[in-house]
């Protein structure tokens, strides 16, 4: 029952780590862009999130549905005002981009808020549960998102798939220059694919950020977990995100099981697998 127990909290907590990894998946998928800044940008979104709580007074579902646009809004202005420029000298100006970016984040989030240790108060929801059996219960917010990293992944697929908005973006993914020639503008477009990423990683951060503690230095280590689910699931492939997610969540779960002291270990231990002898991931994908 415990094993049981491991694997149904560990299937839960995947789909965090997919939600987490949605954005990443998506930049990479769209435009090659390996966002090292990814983590820190969640922990930004947990800060702004508490400090309109502190210094408004507005409730925290309030807060997060203003979070998630404006974060949006950021990502789409991002793209187009620092990232667009690096596209053009490879992958690796892009990379030092995201560096930097990731770098001052930091900075400005310790010289604004310190280093101290912060948590969002997400009340019973945060905390309360309901019981299946007597050995296994299901946290409100640990199923809550789990459901809205599903909600999340299909409506991008759909837009991907049903939208032509959606096409043109999966188009100049694939060949941006045929693309721009049937009338599409791809910095138009790839500052759309990173406006949704940067919503996101910020819906993904408040929901971390009501699970567990954050402080201005902890994006790194967020990002690992991103990362090694995109990886786990296929580079650029959206559901292999979930998949890469799930898989993640559950073998952290289960090692901690095992013993408390594998929880992370037992995680990297299958990245580093799936790195060695699939390192296509999971499910080769199709660009997102």
């Amino acid at each position: 029952m415990d094993f049981l127990n491991a694997l149904i909290q560990g299937l839960l907590i995947g789909g965090l780590y997919a939600l987490f990894a949605t954005g990443l998946s998506l930049m990479f998928g769209v435009m090659r862009i390996v966002n090292l800044a990814h983590g820190d940008l969640a922990v930004v979104a947990s800060f702004l999130a508490l400090a309109l709580i502190s210094g408004t007074g507005l409730p925290l579902w309030f807060v997060l549905v203003v979070t998630v646009p404006l974060f949006a809004v950021l990502g789409y202005l991002t793209q187009r005002v620092l990232l667009q420029k690096s596209l053009k000298s490879g992958p690796l100006a892009t990379l030092l981009v995201t560096f930097g970016l990731s770098i001052v984040l930091q900075n400005v989030l310790l010289e604004m808020f310190s280093a101290d240790t912060r948590t969002l108060d997400g009340g019973s929801f945060a905390t309360g549960s309901f019981e299946i059996t007597g050995a296994i219960s299901i946290g409100y917010l640990s199923l809550a998102t789990f459901v809205l990293a599903a909600l999340v992944l299909t409506g991008i697929q759909l837009f991907l798939s049903r939208t032509g908005l959606g096409r043109m973006l999966r188009a100049s993914s694939d060949d941006p220059e045929t693309a721009n020639l049937v009338g599409g503008d791809s910095r138009h477009i790839y500052g759309i694919a990173t406006a949704i990423a940067f919503a996101t990683v910020a819906l993904a951060g408040l929901m971390f950020a009501m699970r567990s503690s954050f402080d201005p230095s902890i994006g790194p280590s967020r990002l690992i977990f991103a990362f090694e689910a995109v990886v786990i699931g296929g580079l650029g492939s959206l559901w292999g995100t979930l998949l890469g997610g799930i898989i993640l969540g559950v073998t952290q779960s289960i090692g901690s099981q095992i013993d408390p002291a594998l929880t992370l270990l037992a995680g990297h231990l299958i990245f580093l697998a799936v790195l060695a002898f699939r390192p296509q991931g999971l499910i080769a994908g199709r660009k997102a």
